[in-house]
């Protein structure tokens, strides 16, 4: 073996090092741009919309039905995009979910520019970015294990994360702002940035080629990828503690009427309060793509879901802009190192062939957390406030890291990714 040999073999490459990754990272950035700025600026409008005529509690529930309009595509659509991911051309699944998530985008800029404001557009738009979103993330998050070797996948997973947390600091500041401007620019610009992320993605190269499919009705195989789920209790622990922790404990539903009745600091305002979490979870991906968490992982993933309620509950108490934005950032900051170790265990107990079945099972956690999350908090706010909400949500956060912890003891096991074994 040659020294150059032995060197590359000591030292693998740096993700972004590769093409086909650094094209790959930087679709994943605009995209996320466009997603986060789509979210601001839609749950601006709804909320801002009802409230010309109801008051902040039955506001507060029209929020809740924008993540109740977002989770049922996905419900419906989430096994079948994840046998898709396994069986077709990742690149092109990722390709037209966002050809069909600038379309639905492009129908809310053409309802703006001729004046129409109907909330039932709104959902319909909401649900249709939805439908194209549940073939996006399980593609997406299988595609990039395609692109680095097998070495570089931890540290990929991080450089992945600052990629979609990027996105997640800037997307809202340039909503609010556009939307300050004007909602048409707002919309335009969501357009604009996913028309860069399809650009950035027909870049990309071919990658490794996926595993033959193996024989089998789609339905056996989708039922095999959520069999292998449940019966991976170190897996489903995981991704099940993401659903629940995120379910009651995130305060983003609610932000619009923080933003608008609490801390009066209008649309601009909502987008600094929707990047505050996004600017601790970039700076904590930055440091794990550094220095990658290599023991006591189980224990350290219970304690940040912990720590992400309790920032939300103070985050809920809060009526100072300083005090809240720094609470959202502690929040992102915890939630980041949970998605970090939660990540990088499906993706180390997961075949190459299963991961867009395991991905889209995962993927339907997440959404269910957040777009069920954002119902749960209307709801929630409906009858106690936004601050009771979210009060509320991080306590029962806290409760679930502990009773996880007890329900799941090999998750609290977990010291080293590389000592992981599938019973």
């Amino acid at each position: 073996m040659s020294a150059s040999a032995t060197q590359d073999a000591t030292h693998p490459p740096h993700p972004l090092a590769i093409p086909a990754y650094r094209w790959f990272w930087l679709a994943r950035i605009l995209a996320m741009l466009a997603q986060s700025n789509f979210v601001v600026v839609l749950g601006w409008a709804v909320y801002d919309i009802a409230r010309t005529s109801l008051d902040m509690r039955a506001a507060s529930l029209r929020i809740g039905l924008v993540g109740l309009a977002q989770f049922l595509p996905v419900l419906l659509l989430n096994p079948v995009a994840g046998l898709a991911a396994d069986r077709y051309d990742r690149r092109a699944l990722v390709r037209l979910s966002l050809a069909g998530q600038m379309l639905s985008v492009a129908a809310l800029l053409a309802a703006s520019l001729s004046g129409y404001d109907g909330l039932g557009l709104f959902y319909g738009a909401a649900a249709a970015f939805a439908a194209c979103r549940a073939f996006y993330m399980p593609a997406m998050n299988a595609l990039g294990p395609l692109l680095v070797p097998a070495e570089v996948l931890p540290r990929a997973i991080a450089v992945g994360a600052v990629a979609g947390r990027i996105g997640g600091i800037m997307g809202p500041v340039l909503g609010g702002y556009a939307y300050g401007v004007g909602g048409s620019w707002a919309y335009a610009l969501t357009v604009a940035l996913i028309a860069a992320a399809l650009g950035a993605q027909l870049a990309i190269g071919k990658g490794k080629p996926l595993p033959p499919p193996p024989p089998g009705r789609p339905l056996e195989r989708i039922a095999e990828g959520l069999s292998y789920v449940v019966r991976t209790r170190m897996l489903l622990g995981a991704i099940s503690l993401d659903l629940f922790a995120v379910l009651f404990g995130g305060a983003t539903a609610m932000l619009p009427a923080f933003a608008r009745d609490i801390l009066h600091v209008g649309p601009a305002g909502l987008g600094l309060l929707r990047s505050a979490s996004s600017v601790g979870a970039v700076g904590t991906a930055l440091w794990l793509s550094a220095r990658p968490i290599t023991h006591g992982v189980g224990p350290k993933m219970l304690i940040a879901v912990g720590l992400f309620g309790a920032a939300s509950a103070i985050f809920g108490l809060s009526s100072w802009l300083w005090l809240s934005l720094a609470m959202l950032a502690l929040s992102g900051a915890a939630d980041m190192i949970s998605v970090y170790v939660r990540q990088t265990l499906v993706q180390v107990v997961t075949p190459d062939a299963m991961r867009g079945r395991v991905g889209a099972t995962s993927s339907l956690f997440i959404t269910a957390s957040n777009e069920l999350g954002e119902m749960e908090s209307g709801l929630v706010g409906a009858l106690m406030g936004p601050a009771g909400s979210v009060v509320f949500g991080g306590i029962m956060a806290v409760a679930i890291a502990g009773l996880w912890g007890w329900i799941f003891p090999e998750l609290r096991k977990v010291q080293r990714f590389e000592d992981v074994t599938v019973k």
